[in-house]
């Protein structure tokens, strides 16, 4: 970027620089509001349902602040850009990463060790501005669905600011650049502004629908509402008249729409796409008008306590989620209850804000203010020394961790090792009762973070059939002579080690034929996209092609109900699920093939049990993490298909006693953690469920397992 005089377009004041238009209380006002909204929001979500929008009254805001003070000074030089990009850093960086710095050390010494390494790796990529991509790529993981919040999760919309504010002074500098060359400042500056906010729009009406979870979190679906902000400062500073007619009634409506957004909006819609079009217009509105009359929407906004809020909004943002995630922990800790009461839930809004006043006090304005940090190149390497302090305490929180699981599984495999080893379900063989090994078999062995890395190889491998299912991998283990197809979704998955293990003393080859998050029936899903829907049909017809025409012996099938069928709610599933499966299991017989179901497991998640969580949180009293057979049941279409059924090449088992033993589902058995999730097996512990799974085999008289 080059230095360049300006040049008039048609007359030498047609081009001046647009007047500032001083400080904006309704605009601050619009921050409180936000925040607000933000906090109600994760505070109790039930009574404002649409809270989280406030994200999208911020972004507005900054675009149109952001690019009002570009068009009033325009970067001409790379020094220029330099200048406005150590001006953030003063007025962002110190606060946030501080307190990024103070969750990774909390998280230490109040979070469940289970938590430390995806915190570790989401405080490390917060740090350097890039956790939105981080949770972008989680939201897809249906593994991850049930992963404890994160304490820095709501980095992501802070993620987005600072990407837009990379690019964003670029953008406008070259603009200015060409339109200064052409005599066409105001047209190009504008019309870049337009084109950028088009472009953005249309990918995140497109992406919106295609990707729902992703586009959420990624910058290209969120960069129309930053040039949302703007377009207002282009008309404010280029086109508008003095004064808009009707501008209080504008303002008004405007934040009539904020806050009815914020009641009407629900998280299952699809956003951002045209439903952020709601808060995104209507904090346009209120910052086009600017309205200052005693019948404006200013005299609310401008208020003493409304105004405060608005100052310290950014720090209030800052501080009150990590409270939110890590206050339940601390509360366990001191044995109190884990759930937010409305009393603890005030406390955090009241110390948020005290927070949020003396970070913006002591932090924020003294960095902001600082002669010391006047200098571009002393800003910048403020920067990196503090962000690489917060990247090394976040990469420290994730070696720690691995090396827990590492050392943990160590361990286990030379526990594996043992035939006489008690470990995991083969306390509940017959043989226990005359093992000394036995006699310690409460003592927890498998570290709660090893629980959460402990699947089953497919993941590795990559086994999986993911949306919109159009790649179809096949894996295989073992090289007996007996062939067997191992079919389903994730609740078919986490049986490999068992069948790995069988697979050696069994003269077994198996074939894995998996799927995320899709069950294999002839009636569609309720998906993120009919795309994905489709897809998931499509590869069930693919599935049962391939394994009655592929030479197979048998198939092993499981399942669990993950979504509802399309246009059904539960209970409708529940009833007519059912009637997806049966063609399958009957092509399967028809090809004369042996099949068993393996009834689905116990469900720790009907009760928001994450397993590994929970373990880690009670080590001294299991109880907590363990549940009843009707309190983890979850209802299972293909079990209840095959039940219908009489074919003498098609048997049913059923694995609860070996989760629940004495009428009790355990979260540890034989020292090993069951889940390592909500819902899904511990790799460890399926493996050592092969004896149980062989005999059941074995007395289903099927010729494939004989």
């Amino acid at each position: 970027m080059q230095q360049t005089a300006p040049v008039a377009e048609n007359s030498p004041n047609k081009n001046a620089m647009p007047k500032p238009t001083g400080f904006r209380a309704d605009i601050q006002g619009l921050r409180a509001l936000a925040v607000g909204m933000v906090l109600i929001y994760h505070l109790w979500p039930d009574h404002l349902r649409g809270g989280f929008a406030g994200v999208d009254v911020f972004f507005v805001i900054s675009g149109f602040l952001i690019t009002s003070h570009l068009i009033k000074s325009p970067p001409r030089s790379w020094a220029d850009v330099a200048k406005f990009w150590a001006r953030r850093i003063r007025r962002l960086l110190p606060a946030s990463l501080l307190v990024l710095f103070l969750v990774g050390i909390a998280t230490f010494f109040v979070a469940p060790q289970s938590i430390w390494a995806d915190t570790g790796r989401q405080i490390l990529s917060a740090g350097l501005y890039v956790v939105n991509w981080d949770f972008a790529i989680s939201s897809v993981d249906y593994l991850a669905a049930d992963n404890a919040p994160s304490p820095v999760q709501h980095f992501w919309s802070l993620s987005v600011e600072e990407q837009f504010y990379f690019v964003w002074p670029m953008i406008i500098g070259l603009a200015f650049l060409i339109g200064t060359k052409f005599g066409r400042t105001k047209r190009i500056v504008g019309g870049t502004v337009v084109v950028v906010f088009l472009a953005s729009f249309v990918f995140s009406l497109w992406y919106t629908t295609a990707e729902p979870a992703m586009a959420y979190f990624v910058t290209p679906t969120r960069m129309w509402e930053l040039a949302t902000g703007g377009l207002v400062s282009v008309f404010v500073l280029y086109i508008r008249p003095e004064r808009l007619p009707f501008s209080s009634l504008l303002g008004w409506i405007g934040l009539a729409g904020i806050v009815a957004g914020a009641f009407f909006i629900r998280a299952d819609m699809p956003f951002p796409g045209y439903v952020a079009l709601v808060p995104v217009v209507s904090t346009a509105l209120v910052i086009l008008a600017d309205s200052r009359g005693p019948s404006s929407p200013l005299p609310v906004l401008a208020l003493r306590p409304v105004r405060f809020l608005g100052d310290i909004s950014y720090s209030v943002y800052l501080w009150h989620w990590p409270l939110i995630v890590l206050v339940p922990y601390l509360s366990a800790k001191m044995g109190g209850s884990e759930k937010l009461s409305f009393g603890a839930s005030l406390a955090i809004i009241v110390v948020s804000i005290i927070a949020a006043w003396a970070s913006t006090t002591w932090v924020e304005n003294r960095f902001r203010k600082s002669a010391f940090f006047s200098s571009s190149k002393k800003t910048f390497a403020f920067a990196a020394l503090a962000m690489a302090l917060v990247a090394a305490l976040g990469l420290s929180q994730m070696v720690i961790a691995n090396r827990i699981v590492d050392q943990n599984e160590d361990e286990l495999q030379s526990e594996l090792a043992d035939a006489d080893s008690c470990l995991g379900a083969a306390v509940l063989l017959p043989s226990a009762k005359d093992n000394p090994q036995c006699e310690d078999k409460d003592t927890l062995q498998m570290e709660p973070a090893a629980a959460k890395k402990d699947k089953s190889k497919a993941y590795a491998d990559g086994c999986w059939a993911s949306a919109p299912y159009a790649s179809k991998p096949e894996c295989t283990y073992g090289d007996g002579s007996r062939h067997v197809a191992l079919v389903g979704n994730s609740h078919a998955g986490h049986w490999l080690p068992t069948l790995e293990r069988l697979a050696d003393e069994n003269d077994l080859t198996i074939t894995t034929f998996l799927a995320s998050n899709c069950s294999l029936s002839t009636l569609p899903q309720e998906l993120s996209t009919e795309e994905e829907a489709k897809g998931c049909q499509d590869y069930a017809d693919w599935v049962v092609k391939r394994t009655t025409e592929g030479g197979f012996d048998a198939v092993i099938t499981s399942e669990r109900q993950s979504t509802p069928l399309q246009g059904m709610g539960w209970d409708e599933t529940e009833e007519k699920a059912p009637e997806g499966h049966r063609p399958i299991l009957q092509s399967w017989i028809d090809a004369e093939l042996d099949v068993v179901v393996i009834r689905d497991t116990p469900y720790p998640g009907g009760q928001d049990i994450n397993v590994p969580d929970c373990v880690a949180k009670h080590e001294d009293d299991l109880e907590a993490c363990s549940g009843t057979p009707e309190e983890w049941h979850w209802m299972d279409p293909l079990a209840a298909s095959a039940r219908t059924m009489d074919s003498d090449r098609l048997s049913i088992i059923y694995p609860q006693d070996w989760f629940c033993p004495e009428g009790r589902c355990e979260s540890v058995i034989g020292g090993v953690i069951t889940y390592f999730d909500t819902a899904h097996i511990t790799a460890t512990y399926a493996e050592t469920l092969a004896p149980q799974l062989g005999e059941s085999l074995h007395k289903t008289g099927l010729r494939s397992f004989k």
